[in-house]
């Protein structure tokens, strides 16, 4: 029988490869789209879920659970990006790049668990990013975001190991997706303190983004997690010297360390 999987943000980027890579491989998968309706192309079914909208999630895994009776694999991967200096970017802004990147894949677990639970079995698979290990310039509340994720799954691992249920990270560096586009910037502000280095920085963000890898490595990833049977609790996927920068951080004193990304990012 071929296991259920359930992809937030499945219309594009790296939830659409992840969820075309699956439905190759003989899952039956679900993506889900805010309008899914405006997507064409997806050789999966996608159903309307906003993770910002707790009726939308529940209403959404009703459908896979009436459709197919289970519910295997949970990917969370629906997020969004922000870039600019913490000083100017509003505070609306902040609290709803919140309510998507955490908030919101904390409603899906909590809709997911009773399921899970009940089946004895399941795999929650959170997508973070390398950007989660570090306070990055210019992408600080990006970055805390991702890293809060990463602290609840460690932490929910081990409320929901006693039931069956597995839950990890997997968090990538940089992929050649759409995540440029979509994201908030805060508006460069002429004669702003940072109008020079935020500009510079925005500019390397989305020369790495344009340049990054294939999203299908993050597809493989997540196909070798789910034949796991004791995945880890946290995966990095991306260039060596990204991940490696994570290894850094660690054995790195903290001032040297924050001198290597200043230099990184010409500040």
């Amino acid at each position: 029988m071929s296991k259920v999987v359930l992809i937030t943000g499945g219309s594009s980027g790296i939830g659409k490869s992840i969820g075309e890579f699956l439905h190759e491989k003989g899952f039956t998968v679900y993506g889900t789209s805010r309008n899914p309706e405006k997507v064409q192309s997806s050789v999966f079914p996608l159903v309307a879920l906003d993770v910002r909208d707790s009726n939308s999630i529940k209403k959404a895994i009703e459908i896979i659970i009436k459709n197919e009776k289970r519910l295997d694999v949970v990917i969370n991967n629906a997020g969004v990006g922000i870039t600019g200096p913490i000083e100017e970017i509003p505070t609306d802004e902040i609290r709803s790049h919140f309510e998507t990147n955490f908030f919101g894949p904390i409603e899906v677990m909590k809709a997911v668990l009773p399921q899970l639970r009940a089946q004895k079995s399941g795999l929650i698979i959170n997508i973070t990013s390398i950007a989660g290990y570090m306070g990055l310039p210019y992408r600080g509340i990006y970055s805390a975001s991702k890293g809060a994720l990463e602290l609840i799954t460690e932490a929910l691992r081990m409320e929901t190991k006693s039931f069956g249920i597995h839950i990890t990270n997997i968090a990538p560096g940089d992929f050649a997706t759409n995540i440029a586009a979509g994201r908030y910037h805060a508006p460069l502000v002429k004669g702003s303190a940072y109008e020079v280095p935020y500009g510079n920085t925005l500019k390397s963000m989305d020369e790495h983004v344009d340049s990054g890898s294939n999203p299908n490595e993050m597809a493989e990833s997540v196909y070798k997690i789910i034949q796991t049977s004791n995945p880890k609790i946290h995966y990095k996927v991306g260039a060596f010297m990204q991940k490696f920068s994570i290894v850094l951080k660690r054995i790195l004193p903290d001032k040297v360390y924050e001198k290597m990304l200043m230099n990184h990012y010409k500040l």
